[in-house]
């Protein structure tokens, strides 16, 4: 049975930065709460200042975030990647802080690099001259290792490949993130606090199950006033590769992402219909908007990219219009 204290925390937690932090009425009983109360929790992080004068020379920033597990998050963080640097004229990074399930470094076809470390940092690995990965995969011996860390540990490795990654000059870095909304998300929210960040693309799936979480996450980048870009749909459907007829193996009970979107007032990026080639090529480690780019599940990528690629354009003239 859930704690209603607990509850009490998540919901109503003035913040470190608050005036309040420690001495509201839903800080009795928090485990922080004499810490908040002294005022060292409300130091600023050195390392945010030092993040923001290293990505200082990333363009965009896109964070990709779900609520649920399953629903393709990865898949559409690697995908989107690839679809940016098909523009040869794009500097990409692919950051995943999926700590504990790295799954980028297979997707990617690099499972088995290393990361090495030069005078200026630790250096990504390349897919292509243009698309820089960088993953707690490539600093594990085999991909079995479990990486057993408790949260301080997982926001250490955070910032370090936040603040010590050689990214050099990208148009875009994207920021593939577990499910969920704790600490790798606050971690990464907190750190990036200094810097531009586009917004954060959110993946669901059309089942009830799957909204419910994601409503959460939506509920998250409002709180922490994190922009939302559009909400993706993936597994919509699925289109027969013969005759082309459309099944529903996740049928959207509750009128789904779209029905989800309208109520919430959010934009519906796209939906991403199911194709049995998408999973072979992320087992594989290539491409599958380069293996099949005519089939409905590319070009309803393609679309999406498009909006996500309109989306920041308009986002950096904004910037500029202010500063």
């Amino acid at each position: 049975m859930w704690d209603h204290d607990l509850v009490t925390w998540i919901y109503d937690c003035p913040g470190t930065q608050s005036e309040q932090a420690g001495k509201s009425a839903s800080c009795q009983g928090c485990p922080n709460q004499k810490l908040c109360a002294s005022g060292a929790a409300s130091a600023p992080d050195p390392a945010i200042a030092e993040i923001g004068a290293k990505l200082s020379t990333v363009q965009h920033k896109i964070l990709v975030l779900s609520g649920k597990g399953g629903v393709g998050k990865s898949t559409f963080s690697a995908h989107l990647a690839h679809a940016l640097a098909s523009d040869s004229t794009k500097e990409v990074a692919l950051l995943d802080v999926d700590i504990c399930g790295p799954s980028i470094p297979r997707i990617m076809g690099l499972e088995g690099e290393q990361v090495h470390q030069s005078g200026s940092g630790w250096s990504p690995v390349y897919v292509d001259d243009n698309l820089a990965v960088m993953s707690i995969g490539f600093l594990l011996s085999s991909p079995d290792d479990a990486v057993i860390w408790r949260g301080p540990k997982k926001n250490g490795m955070i910032k370090q490949f936040l603040r010590d990654v050689d990214w050099g000059e990208l148009d875009f870095l994207i920021v593939d993130t577990p499910p969920g909304t704790s600490d790798e998300h606050l971690s990464v929210v907190q750190y990036l606090s200094s810097t531009h960040v586009d917004g954060a693309v959110i993946i669901t799936t059309p089942q009830e199950v799957s909204l419910q979480d994601v409503r959460k996450e939506i509920r998250f980048c409002r709180k922490v006033k994190l922009p939302i870009i559009g909400v993706v749909e993936n597994m919509s459907g699925f289109v027969c590769p013969k005759c082309k007829n459309t099944s529903q193996i996740f049928p959207p009970t509750s009128g789904g992402a779209e029905q989800m979107c309208a109520d919430l007032n959010l934009p519906l990026l796209g939906k991403v219909p199911l194709d049995p080639r998408i999973a072979r090529s992320c087992d594989e480690g290539r491409s599958f908007l380069a293996e099949v780019p005519d089939s409905p599940a590319a070009q309803a990528y393609q679309r999406i990219v498009q909006s996500i690629r309109d989306f920041c354009s308009n986002s950096m003239m904004e910037e500029r219009s202010t500063t």
